[in-house]
This record gives structure tokens, sequence and C-alpha cells, in this order.
């Protein structure tokens, strides 16, 4: 099993900044994808960014320019550098990795519990 453990939401104002840090830990052999989803009240979950093994990123149109994620393979870690934040970013940010616990199993997705990030003034 993996395990993902996020941290770094909170409440700032618009035009704030904020860095979201996930972790993976537990049984893990190597990691293919990390990345952020959100989900603000009454809407579907999407993607905001990934990261994907050797250094391909993809960003959700609505965030290009303002946010960067970045990887840390060696602490199996993955953040997402939020700046110039706006009211229609509030949701909740959760990490994502598909990660196999050894050379013969598959890739399956794990989920970090979630955190809120609110952008008000």
């Amino acid at each position: 099993q993996v395990q993902l453990v996020e941290s770094g939401g909170g409440l700032v104002q618009p035009g704030g900044s904020l860095r979201l840090s996930c972790a993976a830990s537990g049984s893990i052999f190597s990691i293919n994808v990390m990345g952020w989803y959100r989900q603000a009240p009454g809407k579907q979950r999407e993607l905001v960014a990934r990261f994907i093994s050797g250094g391909t990123t993809n960003y959700a149109d609505s965030v290009k320019g303002r946010f960067t994620i970045s990887r840390d393979n060696a602490k199996n870690a993955v953040y997402l550098q939020m700046n110039s934040l706006k009211p229609e970013d509030t949701a909740v940010y959760y990490c994502y990795a598909d990660a196999r616990s050894s050379r013969i199993r598959p890739y399956e997705t794990y989920w970090g519990q979630g955190t809120q990030v609110t952008v008000s003034s």
C-alpha cells in the first residue's frame, strides 16, 4: 500500500501565494506520475497539474502561468507552487500518484486525503 500525505493548504487573499506539498510512503518500487486534482463545491474533480517521470508536466489552462508543479524523486514528493491566486481557485486539492510496489506489479492510483485552499478577502 501507498500513503500520500498533503500539507500547505489554507486561507489566502486574492493575488497571494501558497505552496502545497505531498509525500508518498509505503511499499513503493516506482512512481510514474504524481500530480494534483482539485474539487470545488458543486463541481467535478479536475486535473490541476501533473508531473510525469522523465520531466513532462501538464497544466490545466486555468492555472497556466500561475501554478508550477515540481517533484523530488528521492523523497517521493510533489509540490505545487500557486501564485496569483484567484477566488475561483478555492477548492479541496488532492494529491495523487500512479505507483507500483514491485517490478511485476501494475501501476495503481493512490490519493491523498485532500487539503483545503480558500482564496478570499
